[in-house]
């Protein structure tokens, strides 16, 4: 089983697939690296495919300290895992946060990030309701402790975000909260506190992002209300964006709307590396 091995010395179990140019995949917190075999199957077609599991999320370690789970390290950890690969740079395609992730690789080291698709990106952001998440996100790093991951994911699967995944794909959605009921309980619940918990909310950080030259893709479902804001947030401050609804989609965009999440990815992709996704013309904006 392949592994890459972070600066602190947390493995990180990787597949990849394919070949050409460098695509990794970040998934989101109740995800892991299998979440996003569409993309993988799909995208291995011509690209060197990346998809691996989060410290914390088995088969890769689950270092028992939380302090060791914050938004650096796991940003940081999709570099470790490209220079690993000997990959200097490549497409990083995240949802969640794996979006947030993405968009701080970009901001830290640019020269490492080709584009980034953020997907289902922002929940949690809104500086009026920021202490009421952080502390519900302390309360269900409790409850992964206390009562299990299985238990968590029959409280979870019908969170309002979740529901047009359940609606559309009631086997999809099934297979996805039974593979979240087994994930490591401590590894839950120290992503939950560092990084679900502890990570600055991007509206607190609008020049950094203005700065970021990279080319964006924002792609938000239209029933997914947490991440309608800071999508349209994103794609008014970072230059070189575009921003995509899926209508009638909630959170878990790359499985819901599989076909349409490769097709958007893909014509991003395609055009990032044709020179043709540049930042926005100022002709275009309004006085």
């Amino acid at each position: 089983m392949p592994y890459a091995v972070t600066k602190d010395n947390v493995r990180l179990h990787f597949e990849e697939a394919g070949s050409g140019t460098p695509i990794i995949f970040l998934h989101e917190f109740a995800a892991d690296h299998t979440n996003w075999e569409p993309q993988m199957r799909y995208f291995s077609r011509g690209h060197r495919c990346i998809a691996y599991s989060a410290r914390g999320y088995t088969p890769s370690d689950v270092p028992a300290s939380p302090e060791v789970y914050t938004y650096k390290h796991f940003y940081t950890d999709a570099f470790a895992v490209l220079d690993h690969l000997g990959i200097a740079k490549a497409h990083f395609v995240g949802l969640s946060m794996g979006s947030y992730s993405s968009l701080h690789a970009a901001m830290n080291a640019p020269e490492r990030v080709m584009s980034m698709t953020l997907a289902g990106v922002g929940s949690g952001s809104s500086l009026e309701n920021l202490e009421a998440f952080r502390k519900t996100c302390r309360e269900n790093a409790e409850q992964f402790e206390t009562l299990g991951s299985a238990e968590v994911a029959k409280v979870t699967r019908e969170a309002p975000g979740r529901i047009p995944f359940l609606v559309k794909d009631p086997r999809g959605h099934a297979d996805f909260y039974a593979a979240l009921a087994r994930h490591d309980a401590k590894g839950s619940a120290n992503t939950m506190r560092g990084f679900q918990g502890g990570r600055p909310s991007i509206y607190t950080m609008p020049d950094a992002i203005r700065k970021v030259a990279t080319p964006a893709l924002i792609i938000c479902g239209d029933e997914d209300d947490a991440c309608v804001e800071p999508s349209l947030f994103l794609k008014k401050h970072l230059p070189a964006s575009g921003l995509t609804f899926f209508p009638k989609s909630g959170h878990v965009l790359n499985l819901e709307e599989p076909a349409l999440f490769n097709e958007m990815v893909e014509r991003f992709i395609t055009l990032v590396e044709a020179g043709r996704w540049l930042a926005r013309d100022p002709r275009s904006m309004m006085a």
